[in-house]
């Protein structure tokens, strides 16, 4: 069983930034697939972004180019940057690893392991 803890959420005003953390075993060193996660209320839960440990780094259609997800291997912390944030990213965020070093399928279903979230809310 791999523990998984989130910090950093928060309420920000469109336009806003908020970077996300990660903390876990061997989070940092993509020995398996990670992500975050996040889930709007009434929706299910969706893939923001995924770092595998073989293959491209993968964004989810909304986010290109005002997230991005990278990691520090000194500190062990896996990161979400949101920039330009929106009120239709709303929602609580999950980080979350495969038992796998590739990504393949993005199904919630498919991820083994996740922290408890954190709450992102983008408000006018």
């Amino acid at each position: 069983q791999v523990q998984l803890v989130e910090s950093g959420g928060g309420s920000v005003q469109p336009g806003g930034s908020l970077r996300l953390s990660c903390k876990g075993p061997g989070i940092a060193y993509r020995r398996y697939c990670v992500g975050w996660f996040r889930q709007a209320p009434g929706k299910e839960r969706e893939a923001v972004a995924t770092l595998p440990g073989v293959g491209p780094i993968t964004y989810e259609e909304s986010v290109k180019g005002r997230f991005t997800i990278f990691e520090d291997r000194t500190k062990n912390v896996l990161y979400l940057q949101m920039n330009s944030l929106r009120p239709e990213d709303t929602g609580m965020y999950y980080c979350a690893a495969k038992t796998t070093s590739y990504c393949g399928s993005l199904s919630a279903a498919d991820f083994a392991w996740w922290g408890q979230g954190t709450q992102v809310t983008v408000f006018s």
